[in-house]
Parts: C-alpha cells; sequence; structure tokens
C-alpha cells in the first residue's frame, strides 16, 4: 500500500493539469487525454507501493501517463489493422479543416512530430524536466533522450520553415 503522505489529495490534484497538458499533447481530444490522466491516477494509487523513490512522484506518473498512451496507441492500431482486414474500410485519420483553420503555425508544426518526440519536447521544454527524469521517464539512456530531442527540434525547425505562405493569385492570359 502506499504512504499517506506520498499520495494525498493535494499533491495528485497539483499535479493533474501538468498531466492533463501532457495528455492532451499525446491524444489531442479533451475526452481521451481526460481518461487517460483519470488511468493514470487510478494507477498510481492503485501501485502506489511499487514506486522505488518517493521523492520522484511527478516523473513516475509521467512515466505511468506515457506508457499509458503507448499501450493504448499499439492496441488501437491492432484493432485499426483487423477493422481493415475484415471490415475493407481504410480508417479515418484526416483532421478536419476546421481545426487545421484554427491552428496556428506553430501548434501545427508541432503535432507533426511523432509522438515520441512530442513526448520530449513537451516534457523538457514545458514541464521542465532534466534530460535524466526524462530518460527515467521514458525507460531509454539519456543519450537516447538528446538525441531523440535534437532531431525533434530539428524537425520541428524544419516544418516551421517550410509553413506554406499563401499563393498569390495567377492571372491566366485568355486569348
Amino acid at each position: 500500500m502506499p504512504a499517506a503522505h506520498d499520495l494525498d489529495d493535494a499533491t495528485l490534484r497539483a499535479l493533474i493539469p501538468r498531466l492533463r497538458r501532457f495528455a492532451r499533447s499525446l491524444v489531442h481530444e479533451p475526452a481521451a487525454a481526460d481518461d487517460l490522466v483519470q488511468g493514470t491516477l487510478e494507477r498510481a494509487l492503485t501501485h502506489g507501493g511499487t514506486r522505488h523513490t518517493p521523492d520522484a512522484l511527478q516523473s513516475w506518473l509521467f512515466s505511468i501517463l506515457y506508457r499509458q498512451f503507448v499501450d493504448e496507441h499499439r492496441r488501437g492500431q491492432r484493432w485499426r489493422r483487423l477493422a481493415q482486414l475484415f471490415g475493407g474500410g481504410e480508417a479515418d485519420t484526416a483532421p478536419s479543416a476546421e481545426r487545421v483553420a484554427s491552428a496556428h503555425a506553430s501548434l501545427a508544426a508541432f503535432d507533426t512530430l511523432p509522438s515520441e518526440q512530442r513526448a520530449l519536447l513537451l516534457l523538457v521544454s514545458v514541464e521542465g524536466f532534466s534530460y535524466r527524469e526524462v530518460a527515467d521517464t521514458l525507460g531509454v539512456p539519456v543519450g537516447t533522450v538528446m538525441s531523440r530531442l535534437a532531431r525533434a527540434r530539428q524537425a520541428l525547425r524544419a516544418a516551421s520553415e517550410t509553413d506554406p505562405k499563401p499563393a498569390r493569385p495567377t492571372l491566366k492570359v485568355l486569348r
């Protein structure tokens, strides 16, 4: 059982907005993000005693959330493949025009990155995790975090730089 001082209500409530922000960056749907956060908190409360260090609550919760996202993503891919195999249809993954029109250019570029790169950028840049904390959270070596982060930043820069300029209307000469 978890110690009462480790997983108290106030501590968990203080981390919910950060967990929710991270979840929204991964799944892009508020309801799915809330489900992911709820699953994370449920798992933390039921498995609180499995934590190795009591002072790493924040990185432990982010780790749970990310692993649940990966598990659900893999599960969803399996179901889509089965539905395509038996149903013959294709999965509808294109974003709506409404969403694209309302998005800012930087967020649109951020959204084009793979989920692993988005997670790294969000944990380091927004949440302020150190490379070691990110490595522990995602279960990879620090060098891998650094190289993946460099590639993510490079991809984000490239996507931002290749932002399409509004096309000027062209006139055709009719004879």
